[in-house]
């Protein structure tokens, strides 16, 4: 009985070691929304108080937010130091965080980067959104791309000394370094996925990989810092962005996303109304519900 005990007792403490060793494999297959955070780009509700803001947002369902801290955002970079606390203690009391910081900030040079990652690192917000590099196309373009990449070398090392990651988001359109992803990836795979890392858009990706984009996926899995969630429909070779309950997301990307190790924070952006539907927050809230229902739904079937 003693031997058999012991046998037991090896054979649990085997398959804890090895639950250790596999980590994210695990966590990959126990597919549930509780795997991943999932929080909202904020942008539509700047109208609201920092108080009114976090009410709405949880009582929505969201566990956290993307808040644009940038120029014509919820905050501007000057006024950071003073008001960055405010807004995340107003999160704060709701149960809340700000999970990734949307900035202005693409190089060591952009105004009051340093402060503002500093703040940020203080108040515990673990990652910021980079503003985009864009390439003139009268120009060539590997020569902007290598000089992105001297940018983002001092950005890396700022981003080391502070403790902070930076995420940079996959964009449509033929003038942002990243639309491709294989561009800007050959930058961001040079550093520690801590430091620099991608957000990717699943959304642009289509617009720009069609039918490719799985690959633009397999290509970021060693820097994935977080995921955008939002959807369009075809509109005579452009995209017309629409709610995710109406649009196109294949099957497949969540069957590539719950078989994944990634367990970041998974961004619902709702940035499909326009004009008189677009100027009333009661509106963008709507929207924000309908579809983090229709998100939260997805992540658990």
């Amino acid at each position: 009985m003693h031997a058999m005990n012991r046998r037991q007792m090896l054979q649990a403490s085997l398959a804890a070691s090895a639950a250790v060793g596999l980590g994210s494999s695990l966590a990959a297959q126990q597919a549930s929304p509780s795997r991943w955070k999932l929080i909202t780009f904020t942008k539509f509700l700047q109208p609201l108080s920092y108080d009114e803001m976090a009410e709405r947002v949880a009582a929505i369902g969201f566990e956290g937010i993307e808040a644009p801290i940038r120029t014509g955002g919820h905050i501007e970079p000057e006024n950071v130091a003073e008001e960055l606390p405010k807004f995340v203690e107003a999160l704060k009391k709701q149960g809340l965080t700000i999970d990734i910081l949307t900035s202005s900030i693409n190089s060591i040079d952009s105004p009051n980067a340093e402060e503002t990652l500093k703040v940020a690192k203080e108040l515990g917000i673990p990652r910021y959104r980079m503003s985009y590099y864009k390439y003139d196309l009268k120009k060539p373009v590997t020569r902007q791309l290598r000089e992105a990449g001297a940018q983002l070398k001092d950005l890396a090392a700022m981003n080391e000394e502070i403790g902070i990651q930076a995420v940079y988001q996959n964009h449509s359109g033929s003038h942002y370094v990243g639309a491709p992803v294989w561009d800007i990836m050959q930058l961001v795979r040079q550093y520690d996925p801590k430091v620099v890392s991608m957000a990717f858009d699943i959304g642009h990706a289509r617009v720009e990989g069609n039918t490719s984009w799985p690959i633009q996926w397999n290509l970021v899995q060693s820097h994935l810092g977080s995921v955008y969630i939002k959807d369009f429909k075809g509109n005579g070779g452009r995209p017309a962005w629409c709610s995710v309950t109406e649009g196109e997301l294949p099957g497949e990307f969540w069957k590539l996303l719950k078989a994944s190790d990634y367990n970041g924070p998974i961004s619902l952006h709702v940035e499909y109304l326009h004009g008189e539907e677009a100027k009333q927050v009661s509106n963008h809230i709507a929207a924000m519900k309908r579809d983090l229902a229709w998100l939260k739904q997805k992540l658990a079937s």
